[in-house]
């Protein structure tokens, strides 16, 4: 029976707000145990005697596995469901973040923040999912604003924590301290999230779900939504990379303290996420989609000129468009899907970490062979390809 008006979650209702801050405290937990390794790449470097860009491989590898394994846990949780897996996945990668805290071996550690990306790869897919079956349509905007509000604040706190504990205690109780936040953030998802109504369990075939992805990959408007995950992280990503090697040297002359604070702009996506998707109803979703564009380019503009303040408002602006785009364009996928929702969260999910990985290494090809302006200047075209697409829908 398809479902009522009445088994959807409602804005202004109880179960509204417990769902909503349910998958707010799983996006939190989730980015912040990705994260959480960047600011500690200099200690881990020291203390394992690797080089810095083996010491990278700590947070690559675990971005890697997350991206690969997003199509695999999004088609078995079409047959498995949402809240049991999503609550086995955080359990599980905050149970490896602690043993990550206590490991001596380099191999070793590598190994367990790959498994702890596959751990992980069973919530985002699935939250979406959760968010596109659950939600009443008029709500789904928002409610999808605010997990991506939760992944903003993790990725930010997970980075500003972790610097803070390892100069109180070195990287072991960095790692260890994301993890004990992690399992609070299990605590409370597990407590709060309402279980599945509109779930349907389909039985595992191997030609089924390969006839899921080509279903979704033969949805013009999803291939535009993966897209557009692909341009917008890469890019996003991309500029956030290659911005501390500019401010450290001159002009600037920043040091690496001053630097990492620049991630506090997150602060800015957190509001621009559920700002973006309460905007859907009124808007569109293309235009709000096409807005976040716009401030985007109108952030790496001011990028380019030699000025710090300038700079910091056009991160600042980047951020903005970045976060209010994307939570636009993953409630979409949820919206657009015919079915089979978590698997069509997962590519989109998987373009999305993709565009990281592809798009923030040829960054670093022109950063490293031509400058700043040119790399501003590739940003750029590539947002401008992000609005062509988002135009299309």
């Amino acid at each position: 029976m398809s479902p009522t008006p009445d088994t959807f979650l409602k804005r202004g209702t109880a179960a509204y707000r417990r769902a909503t801050l349910a998958l707010f405290c799983a996006g939190f937990a989730t980015f912040a145990l990705l994260y959480c390794v960047q600011p500690l790449l200099p200690l881990l470097a020291g203390h394992f005697q690797v080089s810095a860009a083996s010491s990278s491989l700590v947070l690559s590898l675990t971005t890697l596995s997350l991206a690969i394994c997003l199509l695999v846990s999004g088609a078995l949780a079409e047959s498995w469901g949402r809240k049991p897996v999503m609550a086995a996945a955080l359990g599980l990668a905050s149970v490896l973040g602690i043993a990550c805290a206590l490991v001596e071996s380099w191999h070793l550690l590598l190994v367990l923040r790959a498994v702890l990306g596959l751990a992980l790869s069973g919530l985002p897919a699935l939250a979406m999912a959760y968010v596109g079956e659950e939600f009443d349509p008029e709500a789904l905007p928002a409610a999808m604003g605010l997990y991506i509000g939760g992944t903003a604040l993790g990725g930010l706190l997970g980075r500003l924590l972790a610097g803070l504990l390892s100069d109180l205690g070195g990287w072991q109780l960095a790692l260890g301290g994301i993890a004990a936040v992690g399992l609070a953030a299990l605590a409370l998802f597990v407590w709060l999230l309402p279980p599945s109504r509109h779930f349907k369990a389909h039985p595992l075939s191997l030609g089924g779900l390969l006839g899921n992805f080509r279903a979704h990959l033969g949805n013009a408007d999803l291939r535009g939504l993966f897209l557009l995950a692909f341009l917008l992280m890469g890019g996003f990503v991309a500029l956030f990379n290659y911005v501390g090697f500019r401010l450290a040297g001159p002009p600037f002359g920043l040091s690496s303290t001053v630097i990492g604070l620049l991630f506090t702009v997150y602060l800015v996506g957190i509001l621009s996420a559920g700002w973006g998707g309460r905007l859907v109803p009124r808007f569109g979703a293309r235009r709000v989609m096409l807005g976040g564009i716009g401030i985007m380019l109108s952030g790496v503009a001011l990028c380019a000129l030699p000025w710090l303040s300038a700079a910091v408002i056009g991160l600042a602006l980047v951020t903005l468009g970045f976060f209010a785009a994307h939570a636009v364009a993953s409630g979409q996928v949820g919206q657009r899907a015919q079915g089979a929702k978590a698997q069509a969260s997962a590519l989109y999910l998987c373009a999305y970490y993709l565009g990281s990985s592809l798009v923030g290494y040829a960054g670093g090809y022109v950063w490293e062979h031509a400058g700043w302006l040119p790399l501003l200047g590739l940003l750029a075209a590539v947002f401008v390809l992000a609005a062509w697409r988002a135009r299309r829908l």
